[in-house]
């Protein structure tokens, strides 16, 4: 019955002060006294008495007034505590709590700061990095990013001024102080200003994920999106691709434009105050780790279809459209998921993972964890496997293989038929011969 906005508890405690925090700092809410998780009323003897003391110990405690009722049903009293949402942030004894579905959560670290700076008005990029100056902004991936925004049709007229005035009409600039954005997209050293402003890429093997080596990118966002792939393509993949060319499609290797869009979210949505952006390549996937949750109200289902843009960093997003890395239409990740299916690769996944969101391309059908999710057994798996190495398989092939009779092979050799793995043989007898799809 408890959903976003409600609470139900059968008496009064004042650790539930922290839910009426929680309610205040997030989008309002009710908390039901003497209701049981059902929502029945079971009857509260001190409902007046409760009446008179929790406006004040809410008032006195977090600095808020709530709504206080005294309401009945079927001739039983309970308490209704309505909590209306606060612009600004609201603390209980130093400590901030927030309502996320329906979940109350205290607010730490990173995120405690992005929720501060949000009720203030500002973003994390909006904030005015002081001590920072034209001397610490790389001026060659300034004239690289106005390179790659002349293709776009959406950078402003910035002929004839100088780098400081071009920042200033980028909007990352304000009173000729830098903001951070201009040190995340622009900066020399962004890694002297604040954490891990890098992607790590490591190259692993095996069922226990084996780390076989590691490179690590660091530098500013125009510079990683460049130098990002350049890696990739130099030390991590074994088919070289054309990172230039976005529309490309190599079938059975990874998208180009799949893995571009995953950089680019990862690097836009960063939290760069947090961990490293972490990518791993597998023999048969890639994935990409970044710290941070989705936006509130957007959910992973949401990510495969057009939805409402929420960038974390709006100016790094802004700059990032006007250069046409991105757009602002929430389409970045449906580009992942168009470009994998034109490249008939199976359905990428994007999903919340040890704090942060991870996105997993495959770079095809026929790999294990693919097989596992359509059914197959472990015989079957080791055979399509042998038949990718060995070519061809026969009814006899496959029962000395798994050391089975020939009903249960003919059996799992017409499942895998059936699901379009393997084409059904062009012989009938000793010569038939299952090839892949």
């Amino acid at each position: 019955m408890e959903r976003q906005n409600t609470e139900f508890k059968s008496s009064w405690h004042n650790d539930y002060l922290k839910w009426i925090c929680g309610f205040a700092n997030a989008n309002g809410g009710t908390i039901y006294i003497d209701k049981n998780d059902e929502g029945i009323v079971v009857g509260l003897a001190d409902a007046r008495e409760l009446l008179e003391t929790l406006p004040n110990k809410i008032r006195d405690t977090l600095g808020i007034v709530c709504d206080v009722n005294l309401q009945t049903e079927h001739g039983l009293n309970f308490i209704e505590i309505i909590t209306k949402p606060y612009s600004v942030p609201v603390s209980l004894r130093g400590r901030y709590y927030y309502r996320s579905g329906s979940v109350k959560m205290e607010l730490t670290g990173n995120e405690l700061n992005e929720f501060l700076l949000k009720k203030t008005g500002k973003t994390w990029d909006d904030i005015i990095e002081e001590g920072v100056s034209l001397a610490d902004i790389d001026e060659q991936s300034v004239h690289q990013f106005l390179k790659d925004g002349d293709l776009s049709g959406r950078m402003p007229d910035v002929k004839g001024l100088s780098v400081l005035e071009i920042l200033d009409k980028l909007r990352v600039v304000k009173d000729g102080k830098f903001k951070r954005a201009a040190i995340i997209l622009f900066g020399k050293d962004p890694n002297r200003f604040y954490p891990n402003v890098q992607v790590k890429i490591g190259r692993f093997t095996g069922k226990d994920e084996d780390l076989k080596f590691q490179e690590i990118e660091e530098g500013n966002l125009v510079q990683l999106l460049e130098n990002v792939p350049k890696q990739l393509n130099r030390t991590f993949l074994t088919r070289l691709i054309d990172f230039k060319g976005l529309q490309r499609i190599e079938k059975g290797e990874y998208p180009v434009a799949a893995i571009r869009e995953m950089l680019l979210n990862a690097l836009v949505h960063k939290n760069y105050m947090g961990s490293t952006i972490q990518l791993r390549v597998y023999d048969n996937k890639i994935t990409i780790w970044n710290e941070g949750n989705l936006p509130e109200g957007l959910s992973y289902e949401a990510l495969k279809r057009t939805h409402s843009s929420l960038p974390r960093n709006p100016i790094v997003a802004d700059v990032c459209f006007k250069a046409g890395y991105i757009d602002t239409w929430g389409r970045g990740t449906l580009k992942i998921f168009n470009s994998c299916r034109e490249a008939e690769l199976p359905e990428p996944e994007i999903q919340p993972f040890d704090g942060g969101v991870l996105v997993t391309i495959y770079k095809d059908f026929l790999n294990v964890e693919q097989l596992k999710k359509m059914g197959l057994n472990d015989r079957q798996i080791k055979a399509v496997q042998f038949v990718k190495e060995n070519g061809p398989i026969s009814n006899s092939d496959y029962q000395k293989l798994n050391e089975i009779g020939k009903t249960t092979a003919t059996e799992e050799l017409t499942q895998m038929v059936d699901l379009k793995i393997f084409l059904p043989p062009a012989a009938k007898g000793r010569g038939a011969k299952y090839r892949l799809l």
